[in-house]
C-alpha cells in the first residue's frame, strides 16, 4: 500500500479500501436513520455566515464572504470612509455609495475562479496584502503536483502579474513598501531552504538572497508589523538564528541580530528603534520552561549586541504570547492553567531594566467564564490601538472580539448563535458600553477592571444548559493532569452517563477544548464530554511538552490512562460506556492507551492516526521533519528506539484480549500513510478476540472533506452513531 508510484499496488489498495467501506456499511447499516438525523442536527447548527467579520487596515476594510451557490469565498474590501456608520460585521457587502451611485465593495480574488485554474480544487494556504494595498500575494495548492504555486494580483486591475513565477514555495514577505516581494521555496523533501526577492513590474530574474545547503536546517521569514524589517529565521534541532533584512532595501544583504544553541521558537518585532525578541531559547546554558521578552537597539552592532529581559521571570505570571502595535503591547497570560489578557503602554522605559509587570499597570480585559484559548487576529494595522481576539471555551461558540488597547473598550464582532430565539449575542450586539451602563450605579467598582464580566451574561455562554468542571487528576507518577468535563444539566446522572474521553499530548500543542456543535449531539443524549490535557501537549510549558515526547511518551499515555479511570471512579462515567477519541497524534495517544488497557473503553474513534511509529520513522515513505523526530524519537538512537517500540501501536497490540470497538477514518491527503491504519486494523483483527458487537472499522474520507461543511457533518454523523450504536449494544 505504501508503494504509491506502483500502479498494481495502488489497485489492490483500492479494492482493499472499497471492501472496507462496503464492510463499514453493513455494520452500521441499522443507524442509516440515525445517521440522517445526526447529520440535520448537525447541519441545522451550522455557522450560516456568509462572510468573516470586517478587518480594518489602513483605509481598507478586508473580508471574505459567499455567494448565494458557490461553493468557494470571495475576498472583497470595502473603504471604511464611505458610508463610516454603515459597518456591518454580518454583510459588508450591503454597503452603497449613494453620493456616486456605485456599491462600495471591491472584489479582489474570487476563489471560485481559482477553482477553475486548479482543476476545481481552491486550497490556499498564504495570502498577504502589499504595504500600499495596491497587490495580494498568495499560494494556491496545486494538487496534481503537490505543491504551493506563488501568485500575485493587482488589485486595481484585478489581473495577475506575470513575475514571479515560482512553486514549491512555503512563505511570503512584502518589501520595499510592496515593490518587492520575498518568497521561500522548499526542496523536493518539503524542506524551506532558499529564499528569493522578485521586484514586482521587473522582467529581471527574481534574486536568490538566501540558500540553505544543509539539510537540517529549516528557513522561515516574516515582516514586522511596522514593515520596516523582514525577520530570517534559520533553525535546526543544534542552532537557530535571526537575521534581519531592511525592507527598504532588500537586496543590501541580511544582517545576524541572534544566534543560540538548540531548536528555539524565535519571533523579532521592531518598535521605535528596539528590536523586540520574544523566544524560549536556553538562558546561559540552561533551558527554560517558558517564552520570555527581550529587546535590543536596532542600530547595536552585530557583533556586540547586547539583549536585555523586558520582564523580570515570575513563575506565576507566564507570558504566553505577544503582540504589537504603535501604541500598545498586549499580552496572553497564563496564571497557573487559566489564561488572561492583558495590555501595557508603549515605549517602554529604557532605564529601569527587567521589571515586574504589575510595574507597567498592565490592564485586563474582559473575559468569559471557562475561556479555554485565545487567539490573537491578523491584526496587521500596526498604527490602529484596536487588536481583535478569538476567545473560545467549551461552553461557549467562539468569539471574535475587537479590543480597543487605547482606552479598554470592547465589542464582539461575531459569534454564533447556539439559542436562536434566545439569543443574548449576535454580530457586535455586545460591548463594553453595555457594561458601563449596567454597572454604573455600583459605588464599589473603582474601574472596568474590576467588574467580574465572566458573571455578566454578555458572551453567548451556554453554561445554563451545560456545565463545565476542572479537576486535577493525580498520574502513575503523581504528577496532576487537567482534566476538563463538560456535561448537560439536564442529562447528568451518577454513574450511568457515557462518555468520551478527548487526548492529543503532541508537539506543545494546546488540546481543542472549543465549542463544537456537533457534540452537543452527544450532550443532549446524556453523554459526558471530558478533555485530558495530557503530558506532551501545550499549556502547561515546556518541560510539560518534554515530559511527554521521544523517551518520555509513555508518560502521555499513562496520563490519558489515569484520566480514563478517574471518570469510572469518580462515577462521572459508566464503567462499561467509556469511549476514547483521538486525531493524528492523539490518534496514537488513544490506540496506545488502548493496548494497554482494552478493558477500559467501549469504543474509540481515531480520526487520521499515527499508529505505526516503528515503521514510519525507520522508513518514512512520506516526508518528516525534524520536528517530528523531535517528538516522537530519533531510531538511530538506542533509548528512543526501545521507547518507540513500546509506545508503537502497531508493534503492541494484544492478542487473545477483547478490544473495544474502533472506527478509524483516514485518507490519502494525511501526512501518515492510510497504510498505517490498514495495518493496525488487520492486526487487531487477527490477533484478538472477535466479537460483532465490537467490530473494527476503516472508514477512507476524501480530501474535499475539510473544504465542505456538509460533508464534514455527514463524517461527523457517522462517527456519533457508531459511538451511539456501540454503547446501546
Amino acid at each position: 500500500m505504501s508503494n504509491l508510484n506502483d500502479k498494481v499496488a495502488m489497485r489492490h489498495m483500492d479494492m482493499c479500501m472499497e471492501q472496507e467501506e462496503k464492510y463499514t456499511e453493513a455494520v452500521l447499516s441499522d443507524t442509516e436513520r440515525l445517521q440522517s438525523k445526526l447529520q440535520s442536527e448537525m447541519a441545522s447548527r451550522l455557522a450560516f455566515d456568509l462572510s468573516t467579520p470586517p478587518l480594518r487596515w489602513g483605509p481598507w476594510l478586508y473580508y471574505r464572504r459567499v455567494e448565494e451557490g458557490k461553493q468557494y469565498p470571495v475576498l472583497c474590501r470595502r473603504l471604511a470612509s464611505l458610508n463610516e456608520e454603515f459597518i456591518s460585521h454580518k454583510s459588508p457587502a450591503a454597503g452603497f455609495d449613494f453620493t456616486s451611485g456605485k456599491k462600495i465593495e471591491q472584489k479582489l480574488l474570487d476563489y471560485n475562479k481559482e477553482a477553475e485554474r486548479f482543476g476545481g480544487y481552491a486550497y490556499e494556504e498564504l495570502s498577504e496584502v502589499s504595504p500600499d494595498h495596491r497587490f495580494i500575494a498568495y499560494t494556491m495548492y496545486d494538487k496534481d503536483n503537490d505543491y504551493f504555486m506563488l501568485c500575485v494580483r493587482n488589485l486595481n486591475s484585478g489581473s495577475l502579474c506575470s513575475m514571479p513565477q515560482a512553486v514549491r514555495v512555503s512563505n511570503i514577505a512584502w518589501a520595499k513598501d510592496g515593490q518587492a516581494l520575498l518568497y521561500v521555496v522548499t526542496d523536493h523533501n518539503k524542506r524551506p531552504y532558499r529564499i528569493y526577492c522578485s521586484i514586482i513590474g521587473s522582467t529581471d530574474e527574481d534574486v536568490l538572497l538566501l540558500e540553505e545547503p544543509d539539510e537540517n536546517v529549516y528557513v522561515n521569514m516574516r515582516h514586522t508589523k511596522d514593515f520596516h524589517f523582514v525577520s530570517v529565521n534559520t533553525f535546526s534541532t543544534k542552532s537557530s538564528k535571526v537575521f534581519l533584512i531592511n525592507a527598504a532595501n532588500p537586496l543590501s544583504g541580511l544582517i545576524l541580530v541572534w544566534d543560540c544553541d538548540g531548536l528555539a521558537h524565535c519571533i523579532i518585532e521592531h518598535h521605535q528603534g528596539y528590536l523586540y525578541l520574544f523566544t524560549d531559547a536556553a538562558k546561559e546554558g540552561r533551558d527554560v520552561d517558558n517564552h520570555y521578552l527581550l529587546r535590543s537597539p536596532v542600530d547595536a552592532s552585530s557583533s556586540q549586541r547586547i539583549w536585555e529581559s523586558v520582564f523580570t521571570d515570575n513563575k506565576d505570571m507566564v507570558v504566553e504570547d505577544v503582540d504589537f502595535c504603535k501604541t500598545h503591547l498586549a499580552l496572553i497570560i497564563r496564571e497557573g492553567w487559566k489564561i488572561r489578557l492583558c495590555s501595557v503602554a508603549l515605549p517602554l522605559s529604557v532605564s529601569k531594566g527587567p521589571v515586574h509587570l504589575k510595574e507597567l499597570h498592565p490592564y485586563f480585559f474582559p473575559l468569559p467564564k471557562h475561556v479555554s484559548q485565545i487567539s490573537p487576529g491578523p491584526n496587521y494595522d500596526y498604527y490602529s490601538s484596536t487588536m481583535r481576539f478569538t476567545l473560545s471555551s467549551p461552553v461557549m461558540p467562539d468569539a471574535v472580539v475587537d479590543y480597543d488597547l487605547s482606552n479598554g473598550k470592547w465589542n464582539i464582532i461575531q459569534q454564533q448563535n447556539m439559542l436562536h430565539e434566545r439569543t443574548r449575542v449576535l454580530y457586535g450586539t455586545a460591548s463594553s458600553d453595555k457594561i458601563i451602563e449596567k454597572y454604573s450605579n455600583i459605588k464599589s467598582c473603582d474601574s472596568m477592571n474590576d467588574v467580574k464580566y465572566e458573571d455578566v451574561n454578555l458572551w453567548n455562554d451556554l453554561s445554563e444548559f451545560y456545565a463545565c468542571e476542572h479537576y486535577d487528576v493525580s498520574s502513575y507518577d503523581g504528577i496532576l493532569v487537567p482534566l476538563t468535563i463538560v456535561y448537560s444539566r439536564k442529562y447528568k446522572q451518577e454513574n450511568q452517563n457515557p462518555g468520551l474521553l478527548h487526548g492529543h499530548g503532541a508537539y506543545g500543542e494546546l488540546l481543542d477544548k472549543r465549542w463544537h456543535s456537533e457534540l452537543k449531539s452527544l450532550l443532549d443524549r446524556g453523554w459526558v464530554v471530558a478533555y485530558a490535557d495530557v503530558r506532551g501537549g501545550g499549556g502547561g510549558g515546556k518541560k510539560w511538552h518534554h515530559d511527554g515526547r521521544r523517551t518520555n511518551k509513555k508518560n502521555s499515555i499513562e496520563d490519558y490512562i489515569s484520566c480514563a479511570k478517574f471518570l469510572i471512579e469518580k462515577e462521572i462515567v459508566h464503567e462499561n460506556k467509556l469511549s476514547g477519541w483521538g486525531y493524528s497524534a492523539g490518534g496514537l495517544l488513544v490506540a496506545s492507551a488502548i493496548n494497554c488497557h482494552p478493558d477500559l473503553f467501549r469504543a474509540a474513534v481515531l480520526k487520521v492516526p499515527f499508529l505505526d511509529a516503528t515503521n514510519t520513522l525507520l522508513y518514512p515513505i512520506l516526508p518528516l521533519t525534524a520536528a517530528d523526530y523531535e517528538e516522537f524519537g530519533y531510531p538511530g538512537d538506542i533509548d528512543d528506539f526501545h521507547a518507540i517500540r513500546n509506545y508503537s501501536p502497531y508493534d503492541n497490540v494484544q492478542k487473545d484480549v477483547l478490544y473495544p470497538a474502533v472506527l478509524i477514518t483516514s485518507s490519502f491527503s494525511t501526512s501518515f500513510g492510510v497504510w498505517e491504519a490498514a495495518k493496525w486494523v488487520a492486526r487487531v483483527r487477527e490477533s484478538t478476540f472477535n466479537d460483532p458487537k465490537r467490530p473494527i472499522l476503516l472508514n477512507l474520507t476524501t480530501d474535499i472533506v475539510e473544504e465542505n461543511k456538509y460533508l464534514q457533518c455527514k463524517e461527523s454523523a457517522l462517527e456519533t452513531a457508531f459511538l451511539l450504536k456501540m454503547m446501546e449494544s
